[in-house]
């Protein structure tokens, strides 16, 4: 993200909507009980439970994957994965100052967990499995005391590590077929492990869970059931259910002040269980696996998130989920703004499209075709519907408010349908497709017909955007060309071509210039009318343009894409006015509201980012 250094005023972030489900154990509720911490793509997030207030703490260069908060509230450790060969980076974070208070690194390629000692004074972690090694750190002088195999040769790899309650020196391994108790010599500076027996229970632990006097250790494992392990013994002392097992395996344990366990499984079974045989007291169904219960307080109220990228909160009287925030589980390919309005816009990741409100920034709708992908869509401009590119070769149109099937195209593209754009009089449909054909769609009450398939591009068609006057249109694609088409007479007016995969193109809205982006890092403005190229900027210093869009008054545009920055430009002039940064993952695409006060920004992580757009319209 430091690539790039630009004299340019920040734009401000008004919101974001994005929670990373897959990190286990990564939602927690800081000790103050004002604030969720919870990552996002390369961010760790704090949002004030309050008023939904939302820093962003940046300084990982791949995406967070876990993540601990200090007992005594003072830090935030959150560790992350990078490419094999290099080294992955500890975070620790100083909670009041929203800053880095330290930088460490030994693990290679993931940090698979962290937990800070009950005094705060170390942090000890664990590498992943190309890396193995437990790091015990001395939190004060931010250095390593010392590190060990985290598991012996004949045994599996570690997955998880978890802090005594009441000593310092004391902590707790565990993962396939090996637990652990380890203890620190400070003096010499060694940690001494002492292997659990469990006879002949052989099983892969995915998380750990003390009792508060460290009497017991609860250890959650992939067959579904919880082992009981005494801890000063290092024996097995109970194990369950019996019976019935939790589906796909318990993911997540947390115990409350009572000695009974909260129990999140793979299959989005969230339990309470008896502490003495692990007999369920009370069960709900939450969407996707159960990977983070983080306690508020007492344990009076709990979090929940799941795989999903949803956040639940429960209340233990009575035990039922409240949906506090959703979001995307994966990268957010499109994003669409009704014309006229700035109340709601659309977007769509793998196999659901959704509905939200700006302001509010909350899911109003969901619509899911499963085990599809949408790769484009938009709002037709009387608002009426939404159209929908898939890549199985099928156009859906829905309902905006009710989110229904109001009309399918089957067969409208070989490879799949790639690009999508709606004419102004809302009676045709422009689309594009994996082969780089374009074709047009006319819609009648009775249904659709295929006016005209034209074939000029070579590679996938990117980006259409049609002419106010619903007679041209111009389409980009991957082969480096764009084209401006008659879409009365079926012709190709024109060809522009440069040594790029195009990835976007816009109409001035005086429609005698489009701008252009893609792979080259550049933003290329060009007539019209004989195809001239007029101007090129050198929109990025690392990555491709994966976004842009023009404000309406055709005074400024904004582009996003792999270098993480939202920029808004000036279009005469053709330099930064502002600049965005919160994106921890690749901009996928971006868009201005019709009234020019807000922009919308997706990225690979799956977040949605709302900034102020910073410049009045005059329009």
């Amino acid at each position: 993200m430091d690539v790039e250094k630009v004299d340019a005023p920040q734009l401000e972030l008004e919101a974001v909507i994005g929670f990373n489900g897959h990190v286990v154990s990564g939602l927690r509720v800081h000790p103050d009980r004002d604030h969720l911490i919870y990552p996002l793509g390369c961010t760790v997030v704090v949002k004030r439970l309050k008023d939904g207030k939302q820093d962003l703490l940046h300084g990982h260069t791949n995406n967070v994957s876990c993540i601990s908060v200090s007992k005594n509230g003072l830090y935030i450790a959150s560790g992350q994965v990078i490419f094999m060969g290099f080294k992955a980076v500890i975070i620790i974070w100083d909670f009041a100052g929203r800053s880095i208070y330290a930088e460490l690194s030994l693990h290679q390629a993931k940090v698979e967990s962290l937990a800070f000692s009950p005094n705060s004074k170390y942090l000890v972690s664990l590498g992943g499995q190309d890396d193995g090694s437990i790091v015990v750190w001395n939190v004060e002088t931010k250095q390593a005391i010392c590190g060990s195999p985290a598991s012996a040769y004949s045994t599996g790899h570690c997955l998880t590590v978890q802090y005594s309650n009441t000593n310092d020196n004391v902590f707790v391994s565990a993962g396939n077929r090996t637990l652990r108790v380890w203890e620190l010599d400070l003096r010499n500076r060694k940690i001494r492990p002492t292997e659990c027996q469990t006879g002949k229970l052989k099983r892969i632990v995915k998380c750990i869970e003390m009792s508060e006097d460290d009497q017991f250790i609860f250890c959650g494992t992939t067959s579904g059931d919880i082992m009981k392990i005494n801890m000063k013994t290092g024996l097995l002392s109970n194990c369950g259910p019996l019976k019935t097992k939790l589906n796909l395996g318990v993911s997540v344990l947390r115990m409350l002040q009572s000695g009974d366990l909260l129990v999140g499984s793979g299959s989005g079974t969230f339990t309470l269980c008896s502490r003495n045989n692990f007999k369920t007291l009370k069960e709900v169904q939450l969407e996707k696996g159960v990977t983070s219960i983080t306690l508020r307080g007492e344990g009076q109220q709990f979090f929940v998130g799941t795989e999903a990228g949803q956040m639940y909160r429960f209340s233990y009287q009575d035990f039922t989920p409240e949906l506090i925030s959703t979001s995307h589980p994966s990268a957010v390919k499109d994003v669409a703004i009704p014309f006229g309005t700035s109340e709601l816009f659309a977007t769509c990741s793998e196999e659901d499209i959704r509905v939200w409100h700006i302001d509010k920034a909350k899911e109003l709708l969901r619509i899911t075709v499963p085990n599809m992908t949408c790769n484009s869509l938009d709002f037709m401009v009387d608002g009426h519907s939404i159209i929908s590119a898939w890549n199985d070769g099928k156009i859906r149109v829905f309902g905006p408010e009710s989110g229904r099937l109001m009309l399918i195209i089957h067969n409208a593209h070989r490879m799949g349908v790639t690009a999508i754009a709606g004419t102004r009089d809302c009676k045709r449909i422009v689309s594009g497709g994996g082969e780089g054909q374009v074709r047009v769609w006319e819609l009648h009450s009775s249904g659709h017909q295929l006016l005209e398939t034209m074939k000029e591009h070579k590679a996938t068609v990117t980006c259409i955007k049609i002419k106010s006057d619903d007679k041209m249109c111009v389409t980009a694609s991957s082969d480096g060309a764009c084209i401006i088409w008659d879409i009365v007479r079926f012709l190709s007016l024109q060809m522009v071509i440069a040594n790029t995969m195009f990835r976007t193109v816009c109409y001035h809205p005086e429609e005698y210039q489009i701008i252009t982006s893609g792979t080259d890092r550049k933003v290329a403005y060009w007539d019209v009318y004989d195809g001239a190229a007029l101007r090129e900027l050198e929109a990025s210093k690392s990555g491709a343009i994966n976004g842009m869009d023009i404000s309406q008054d055709g005074k400024y545009f904004v582009t996003g894409g792999d270098d993480k920055l939202v920029k808004v430009w000036d279009y005469m002039e053709g330099v930064v006015t502002h600049m965005g940064i919160g994106h921890g993952g690749s901009i996928v695409s971006v868009k201005i509201c019709s009234n020019s006060r807000t922009l919308i920004s997706t990225s690979a992580d799956g977040a949605v980012l709302r900034w102020r757009f910073p410049h009045s319209s005059t329009y």
